[in-house]
């Protein structure tokens, strides 16, 4: 449904980009795609949390180019192989972990500059058995188009506290 909504919003900015009678619309042209674009970053950030709410290491290897590193305490892991490593060792992705993700929407912060941009979110977990807060991190990521698609290039896991 998510992707259904970004592809309509895309398609509408391209239908209002394309009726510009004047050709004086450039900004707002800019506008538009700048908005498209920030759509699809914000994606990545959904579609992590649904990678580890459901542990889909597949869904979650999908967001990272194959060039990409993560960088955590205790190391930087580079590649497809190397990252999916990484995240399957990671709690949430642990089989007694009962975790659902979330984030506050007002802590997403993304930048769009041409093909590149930032992405950063905290990743609220929470044990559905005790519904209780299990743990809290967040993610300062480097993203960029490539091939048409928005993908991490590089993560890296920063300390944060709830509030």
């Amino acid at each position: 449904m998510r992707k259904l909504c970004v592809i309509s919003l895309m398609l509408i900015a391209f239908a209002v980009v394309g009726c510009g009678s004047n050709g004086s619309s450039g900004a707002a042209d800019a506008v538009l795609i700048q908005q498209a674009a920030t759509a699809q970053i914000d994606e990545i950030e959904k579609n992590f949390h649904r990678a580890t709410s459901t542990k889909d290491l597949d869904l979650m290897l999908s967001l990272f180019a194959d060039t990409a590193s993560v960088v955590q305490t205790g190391g930087t892991y580079t590649g497809p192989t190397q990252i999916r490593k990484f995240f399957a060792a990671a709690a949430p992705f642990q089989p007694n972990n009962h975790w659902m993700a979330e984030t506050p929407a007002f802590k997403i912060r993304i930048t769009v500059n041409g093909d590149a941009g930032t992405l950063y979110f905290e990743c609220h977990y929470v044990d559905t058995d005790t519904r209780q807060m299990a743990s809290v991190v967040a993610a300062d990521t480097k993203v960029a188009r490539i091939n048409g698609q928005w993908l991490i290039t590089k993560f890296v896991g920063v300390p944060t506290t709830l509030g």
